[in-house]
């Protein structure tokens, strides 16, 4: 009785639905990104030289990524293309996790940054700007005499 009142179908769509409420009240990192920041989840780091951005995005084309530092501000934009199966009346798509379309992230850096030292590498789905410190503002050893 219990099978005939209730599909199998809405149980699955309800733990979906409850999945889909939990991560947007979710404010703590999650495996995928998806949690507070968006996408591509970003990792930011100083060292005493640099300041590195490493942004997750696996599956993109190098060129189809912009990068600009302007006044301080880094923005990383671009597109992720829809990678689904081909549409036709046998095709039924049943999870689709995968985020696509436009993106962009904005992240404000310290200021004693050197616009004119910036490096960006993509390799393996992770792309790493590095941003160099200016010299003046790196600690160094005075001598006492």
């Amino acid at each position: 009785m219990y099978r005939s009142l209730f599909s199998r179908d809405l149980f699955t769509e309800l733990d979906r639905l409850q999945r889909d409420l939990q991560s947007a009240f979710d404010y703590s990192p999650a495996i995928r990104g998806l949690g507070r920041g968006g996408y591509p989840a970003l990792n930011v780091g100083t060292a005493p030289t640099s300041v590195d951005v490493f942004a997750f995005a696996p599956g993109l084309d190098p060129s189809s990524i912009d990068v600009n530092l302007d006044r301080g501000v880094l923005t990383i934009a671009g597109e992720r293309s829809e990678t689904l199966p081909a549409s036709d009346e046998k095709t039924t798509l049943h999870i689709h996790e995968r985020p696509s379309g436009r993106f962009r992230r904005v992240v404000s850096l310290p200021d004693d940054i050197d616009p004119n030292a910036v490096s960006a590498s993509y390799r393996d789905g992770v792309l790493q700007v590095s941003i160099k410190r200016r010299e003046s503002a790196q600690p160094r050893r005075i001598t006492v005499q």
